[in-house]
């Protein structure tokens, strides 16, 4: 395929180091001449100096004839211009990096729709739905990678005490966006069917919206009710206002230590419900002070890696429950991934990985991407993007013979992603996230991504 990325610092210029690994045609645009040449040197790409957001340096780039066209400078503006231009040239596919979650807000003006753009990524904002996977629940199956964040799967053992024992599922009164993919009971493991009846110890996957599962945990297993969590996050970057969005569930008790007092100030008014603490986080004294020993997690996500990585190691000298660390740039990667269990660091989370890994799944080519596999090999997540002839195209659920034993548990279409209804229909370009049997899937394939 041909892909023409503009912008090349550390997203896009591993962006488009691992696309052309990938056997891509790649073309990248930088309007930095060392960038440029740097680029030029270490990767196999054509590289053409200019601004992404002038036509003619576009048709330079002949990105009206692209398959995918990338926008991924550090400025908005750039990006969506460059976007526009490049959806009028005849690009096929356009994405654009976006910081600003103004443009995200189509209840005044559909932005991806006026600026002809398939898919805005946030770099920031796929690591903090990275980082909330283990806050949210350590024992979840995430599929946060397919819905950025707004749906999850959790494991959720029964209680004796539940009230929902000896129901069949369809007696049990669910949030709409809620559903039910999987069971095991003993050495019986399934995908589960209206007539399944819940017993004490039954281990359910649950797939729906992170507040509605949290609601549904607590009525599975009571002795969840009022559990807090504690979550100490030091620096007041953009990851951290995206976390904090993430974690607005009153069970998560937040506080942010942020060293810039104007900024502090500016983000304790837009979120009352935090605990900002200006101050250096790298204080040890301050730490001490803040008792980071006794936080559940501990998350370190300014944009200096050094400060990072010394903060996370001091917080977990002094009893952090679970330390994770923001990495920005290339160099410490493998270092640190290297030396993540002797520095007592959980999780490392990088802008650059995330996106990249994002951008590949929606520009893949294969008939499905798989989300995870259970251990015991019976039932399957999987992604899979719904094609023009498909025969599902068009149709609401309620009307496509669905296999049995496979469960729709996400629809995404364009930027709105939901667990579906009965009545919600499918359309070509839509992604589907589904929980099956290994027998079920080409079945699947025939239904949703081929005539």
């Amino acid at each position: 395929m041909k892909v023409v990325i503009i912008g090349v610092g550390e997203v896009g210029g591993h962006l488009s180091h691992v696309l052309s690994n990938a056997g891509h045609d790649v073309t990248v645009i930088e309007q930095d001449s060392d960038i440029a040449s740097h680029i030029e040197e270490v990767h196999n790409v054509r590289v053409i100096h200019g601004s992404g957001s002038s036509a003619e340096t576009l048709k330079r780039a002949i990105a009206g004839g692209c398959d995918h066209f990338i926008a991924m400078t550090s400025r908005d503006e750039t990006n969506l211009i460059a976007c526009s231009l490049a959806r009028v040239l005849g690009a096929k596919t356009v994405i654009s990096r976006i910081h600003d979650q103004t443009f995200t807000d189509i209840s005044h003006v559909n932005y991806p729709l006026h600026f002809g753009i398939d898919m805005m990524l946030n770099p920031e904002g796929l690591c903090a739905a990275e980082l909330a996977k283990s806050i949210r629940n350590p024992a979840r199956i995430a599929v946060e990678n397919f819905a950025r964040g707004q749906i999850e799967a959790q494991r959720i053992e029964v209680d004796k005490r539940s009230k929902f024992l000896g129901q069949p599922l369809r007696e049990i009164k669910l949030h709409p966006e809620v559903k039910f993919g999987y069971y095991q009971r003993d050495e019986e493991q399934d995908i589960p069917s209206a007539d399944t009846v819940l017993q004490a110890g039954d281990q359910v996957t649950v797939f729906g919206p992170p507040n509605e599962l949290y609601k549904l945990r607590t009525k599975l297993d009571p002795s969840t009710t009022g559990k807090e969590v504690r979550v100490v996050i030091f620096g007041g970057s953009e990851t951290a206002v995206a976390l904090v969005r993430l974690l607005s569930n009153p069970r998560f008790k937040v506080r942010v230590i942020e060293q810039d007092e104007e900024k502090c100030r500016r983000l304790a008014e837009r979120f009352p419900q935090v605990t900002f603490i200006n101050g250096d986080g790298t204080s040890l004294r301050l730490l001490e002070e803040e008792q980071i020993g006794n936080t559940d997690f501990f998350v370190a996500s300014t944009s200096d890696d050094e400060r990072n990585v010394m903060t996370s190691v001091q917080a977990a000298k002094l009893g952090a429950k679970h330390v994770q660390t923001v990495i920005n740039k290339s160099d410490y990667e493998e270092m640190l991934l290297n030396l993540k269990s002797a520095l007592e660091i959980e999780t490392i989370v990088s802008p650059r990985i995330v996106t990249a890994n994002e951008v590949l799944r929606y520009l893949s080519e294969e008939p499905f991407f798989e989300l995870f596999n259970f251990p015991d090999q019976k039932a399957r997540i999987l992604e899979i993007q719904v094609t023009s002839n498909s025969k599902c195209a068009g149709k609401a659920l309620k009307e496509i013979p669905w296999p049995k034993h496979a469960v729709l548990v996400a629809l995404l279409h364009k930027f709105q992603v939901k667990v579906p209804g009965a009545e919600d229909r499918i359309l070509a370009g839509d992604r589907v996230v589904v929980i099956t049997r290994e027998e079920n899937i080409k079945d699947l394939l025939q239904l949703l991504h081929d005539s």
